[in-house]
């Protein structure tokens, strides 16, 4: 069926699990055909973790694309006036010195223009339309090396290295979910929260597009350390009982209840900040990552956020290929996919 078809492996190499998703294309259709997901164990590492995911997954392609992440890679919103994408390429590198902390020597730049104009762009001054926000990507070049070598060190062909941040929005696209409509003049958006072991990502969408992106350094790695120190147990027994919390669900919850406040108070910072600079009434936030999985999570942060919550499934609206997945263990870890799913929608360009 897929003899002729474009396959691509999504790698997300976190810092405690490898997340591999093989998406084939069927015709313009595409379809999960593979999965593969490996714990790093404590003391291993993720070299020998990406050749095991390799190993027992049985992708059909060598042809990877992975991702950055961090303090190596700035993502900036930049409001330039209205020019050709060439024109933005060239102009962009002028602008680098107000929004990038690193020498441009150091980084590989990338940018996109996008549909929305700065928010309040034109208001009075007769200039509405001419104006526009690109969005800035940089990235250390050697921080992009390190991935392209642990990816090439096992044989695989790396063909695109995004950012984790950009890999939500493209899952979220992937998915074809409906997109909700501006009501009265204001328009609705969406935020997408992925909460991994070492960090949590943020990408809050209007009509599928990025309009804020921020990263915050705490995630379920925080979690089980505190439920560790709680119960005096290894870092992955802690984890073990925070996913399955039964004979220990108050002392789980007391433990993570400081992490998820903190996680909390910069959510709800970055939400702020988004209605107020972007005019944009952020309506839901939609979980991911291991951390949601921790007990409760979800209804805490619904409300101290004051807005709807729910975990998020980037499985809904694709096909699988059931002769060659395991459809029931791919289920199982579904709403920690996000990233490899998002990396792996690149079979559409490839």
């Amino acid at each position: 069926m897929f003899r002729k078809s474009k396959s691509v492996v999504g790698l997300d190499v976190g810092s405690t699990v490898v997340k591999a998703v093989e998406l084939t294309l069927d015709g313009s259709e595409p379809v999960v055909t593979g999965f593969s997901r490996v714990e790093i164990p404590p003391g291993g590492s993720q070299a020998e973790a990406v050749a095991t995911a390799f190993k027992e997954g049985k992708f059909r392609t060598k042809q990877v694309v992975t991702s950055v992440s961090g303090q190596d890679v700035v993502v900036r919103y930049v409001p330039m006036m209205k020019m050709t994408e060439a024109e933005v390429k060239q102009a962009i590198r002028f602008e680098t010195d107000k929004y990038l902390p690193f020498d441009l020597s150091e980084v590989q730049l990338d940018s996109q223009a996008l549909s929305r104009a700065p928010a309040g762009s034109g208001d009075g001054d007769g200039k509405a339309g001419e104006q526009m926000t690109v969005l800035l990507a940089a990235c250390k070049i050697k921080a992009i090396q390190e991935k392209v070598g642990l990816v090439a060190q096992q044989g695989l062909t790396p063909i695109a290295v995004d950012i984790d941040l950009f890999a939500l929005s493209n899952a979220w696209n992937l998915c074809g979910l409906p997109i909700d409509e501006s009501v009265d003049g204001e328009q609705h958006a969406i935020a997408l929260v992925d909460i991994g072991a070492a960090r949590t990502s943020i990408n809050v969408l209007v009509n599928g597009e990025t309009c804020f992106s921020r990263e915050i350094n705490i995630g379920g790695g925080d979690m089980t350390q505190a439920v560790a120190r709680r119960l005096g147990v290894e870092g992955y027994e802690a984890e073990a009982i925070k996913r399955s919390s039964e004979n220990h669900e108050l002392e789980v919850n007391s433990a993570i209840a400081p992490v998820l406040e903190d996680l909390v108070g910069e959510l709800s910072l970055s939400l702020d900040y988004v209605e107020h600079h972007e005019g944009v009434h952020v309506e839901q936030v939609l979980l991911s990552g291991g951390g949601v999985l921790a007990p409760g999570a979800v209804q805490y942060i619904e409300q101290a956020t004051g807005r709807s919550a729910r975990t998020w499934n980037p499985l809904e609206g694709l096909r699988v290929d059931s002769g060659r997945v395991d459809v029931e263990e791919l289920e199982a870890w579904s709403s920690t996919l996000v990233v490899a799913l998002g990396l792996a929608s690149r079979v559409r360009a490839a």
